[in-house]
């Protein structure tokens, strides 16, 4: 394990973060230096993989920011200064372009971003107290706490997801069948106006049968757009479906302790 005692060299000068024990899932760094005041770090779930536990995010405060709100006076803020600062920084492997970095809006408490500088240094201290729980030898331990401790919310989540995008699809797949409905019948009362204008030719026909707004021909080239599109959507909502049912199969059995490989990557259907 690297030492409790971190330096820092930011923008706005030298910032130390030292590691208090760990509690459950998570180490508390305070602050001292260019900047006082507590980080709170945790392991949380892959941004794109929501079943596997890879990640650790560090939040400005002494709690978990996404999970609740720190009161302004616990924020931490710089040295000389009385304004606090909200945000974190979430780091995670990519299978391809290796390490990552994700980082929320910083803030000051109340409602400002940051300066550039103040930005940078922020930042900084944020990745630092991250990088050095991704370097503990209890790293594990804390992954699996946290999976132990968010797995209900995001299993509750799954299941309400999974539900609406269903609905979703279904409503696509009913405006697909009422878009096939509705090219039908235009494209008979399109061939019925036809055959008047032949017999007695009148210029509110032809505008019928011509491609202009509001013409049968017009309602024909819509319908032959909307349909297929509405079927590429519920194809897309049942792709969300399957591949939420299966990262809340994947937690399950992780629960269970019957890990499963990734349900993939989440956000890969747009």
């Amino acid at each position: 394990m690297s030492s409790p005692t971190l330096t820092i060299s930011t923008p706005s000068g030298t910032v130390r973060a030292t590691a208090g024990e760990r509690q459950g899932d998570a180490v508390v760094f305070e602050l001292s230096g260019a900047m006082r005041g507590p980080v709170h770090v945790t392991g949380t779930h892959h941004p794109h993989q929501w079943d596997q536990f890879t990640a650790v995010r560090a939040c400005l405060g002494p709690i978990d920011a996404v999970q609740d709100c720190a009161p302004d006076d616990a924020l931490p803020r710089f040295r000389n200064s009385r304004s606090g600062y909200r945000g974190s920084v979430t780091l995670y492997q990519d299978n391809v372009e290796g390490p990552q970095e994700m980082t929320s809006p910083l803030q000051s408490a109340a409602g400002y971003p940051p300066a550039p500088r103040s930005a940078a240094t922020l930042t900084a201290a944020l990745r630092a107290c991250a990088e050095a729980v991704t370097l503990r030898a209890d790293l594990a331990a804390i992954l699996d706490a946290s999976r132990a401790r968010e797995t209900p919310g995001l299993l509750r989540f799954f299941d309400e997801s999974a539900s609406r995008d269903e609905a979703e699809a279904a409503r696509y797949e009913a405006e697909a069948q009422a878009a096939q409905r509705a090219r039908r019948a235009a494209v008979a009362a399109w061939w019925t106006v036809a055959g008047w204008a032949v017999r007695s030719p009148h210029p509110v026909l032809l505008l019928l049968l011509a491609d202009v707004p509001e013409s049968l021909a017009h309602r024909v080239a819509m319908a032959q757009w909307w349909g297929p599109y509405c079927l590429d959507q519920a194809e897309r909502e049942r792709e969300r479906v399957r591949r939420t049912r299966a990262e809340a199969a994947s937690l399950r059995a992780q629960r269970r302790g019957r890990p499963q490989p990734s349900a993939g990557v989440r956000g890969a259907v747009a």
